[in-house]
């Protein structure tokens, strides 16, 4: 597989997993190349992506948002630590479940911990990237990046 194709099904993927894991309606938004530094608002989740294609997913939001996902999920709003775990198993979940939809379609990939990150940052070190911006309904908005390392 060409790396286009490659990235096509994780886009596409990452798209199939946010539906199957939220029990709410999804906008997802056409992805778009996006250059560095990437802004992370408030918070975000990021897991390392390795196999077929190295790079990395970051799923950002604000706090407010994630919590009313785990409330959208659990039937809880959350905060303080357990935001913050919940949002690392957010990651897990969105990214396990990309493994699998592109396992499915002959691609091979395995996934790092998830790195929890609060706070306004700003992210450099990658070749190439999309942002994938969705809106949940009754959550608010997240975008998803998905960052490219080069193969040398």
């Amino acid at each position: 597989m060409s790396i286009s194709v490659h990235i096509q099904t994780i886009l596409n993927g990452t798209i199939t997993s946010l539906k199957s894991i939220l029990p709410v309606p999804i906008e997802v938004k056409p992805p778009v190349v996006t250059s560095e530094p990437f802004e992370q608002e408030a918070m975000g989740v990021l897991i390392g992506i390795v196999g077929d294609l190295r790079g990395r997913v970051i799923i950002d939001g604000l706090p407010t948002t994630f919590s009313a996902i785990a409330e959208k999920m659990f039937g809880m709003a959350i905060d303080g630590e357990m935001l913050e775990s919940f949002t690392g198993e957010f990651g897990n979940m969105i990214v396990g479940n990309l493994c699998t939809f592109v396992g499915q379609q002959n691609m091979t990939l395995d996934i790092t911990p998830p790195t929890v990150m609060v706070g306004k940052t700003k992210l450099y070190g990658f070749q190439k990237a999309f942002s994938l911006p969705a809106t949940i309904e009754g959550a608010g908005n997240i975008t998803i990046l998905l960052t490219i390392d080069d193969d040398e």
